[in-house]
């Protein structure tokens, strides 16, 4: 298995992550090996050598003809991003500061495919007021999201935020126990009404999610609109009303 696609995740450029994967297979080799075996020009390893160096990563072993290279044990990665992370929380309060010194009261921006669904979820989390969804298909139970979503509920439920849901009537008839996992009430939708897309509506804004499928998956090319106006939300909670009286219990 290859950790390239890993190491790089974690912040190490690609030829880094090439050869320092080279170098824990290898214990302990030289530059010539690590030239052949990652196909890295000589001169571009030298210069990774360096970086890995720099950052605790490896070490050089001296010897009479020519220097050995070996890695640092692994858990030097995670000390990396304690330390990342020790750094981000440090300036995190200025950095909150900076971001609610200005409020937008009404734009329109995008979130895109599952990390912009998290982003999303982190808004609701953050403004702590109740979610209304209309055409809910469970998008939580996304495989690639299932471990997120339950870390969102569970912070949701500590903070007091209710979710209340329409649910699309495919949804619950496929996988009747859906509701049972996520929201304090719920209704269904007449089933001629199923779209592809969802409605969430909370404190000053709506997001329309769309590609979602009846199963709840979210496609990488979904797009997460997100308008932020506290009227055009209120008028939404009102017609959300209308809908929730006409559907069934």
């Amino acid at each position: 298995m290859a950790y390239t696609e890993v190491f790089t995740n974690l912040g190490l450029a690609k030829n880094e992550a090439k050869i320092y994967e080279s170098l824990l297979h290898a214990g302990e080799t030289t530059v010539a090996d690590i030239t052949r075996k990652t196909k890295i020009h000589r001169r571009n390893v030298y210069d990774s050598l360096n970086r890995l160096i720099e950052k605790g990563l490896a070490f050089e072993i001296i010897q009479t003809k020519e220097n050995h290279y070996k890695a640092v044990d692994p858990n030097k990665l995670s000390e990396i991003l304690e330390e990342k992370q020790d750094a981000l929380t440090g300036v995190m309060p200025d950095l909150q500061k900076m971001y609610k010194s200005k409020p937008k009261k009404q734009e329109v921006y995008i979130y895109k495919g599952i990390e912009g669904y998290k982003n999303y979820m982190r808004d609701i989390l953050r403004l702590k007021q109740d979610v209304f969804t209309l055409g809910a298909k469970g998008a939580w139970y996304d495989k690639k999201l299932m471990r997120f979503a339950e870390q969102v509920r569970s912070e949701a439920r500590k903070l007091g935020i209710k979710f209340t849901l329409l649910y699309e009537h495919n949804t619950i008839e496929n996988h009747p126990d859906i509701a049972k996992d996520f929201g304090d009430d719920y209704r269904i939708l007449p089933k001629k009404y199923s779209t592809g897309c969802t409605m969430d509506i909370f404190a000053d804004r709506i997001v329309i999610l769309s590609n979602i499928k009846p199963d709840g998956a979210i496609s990488d090319q979904s797009a997460h609109t997100v308008v932020v106006n506290k009227e055009v939300a209120d008028a939404f909670r009102t017609w959300f009303g209308l809908m929730w009286s006409v559907s069934k219990k």
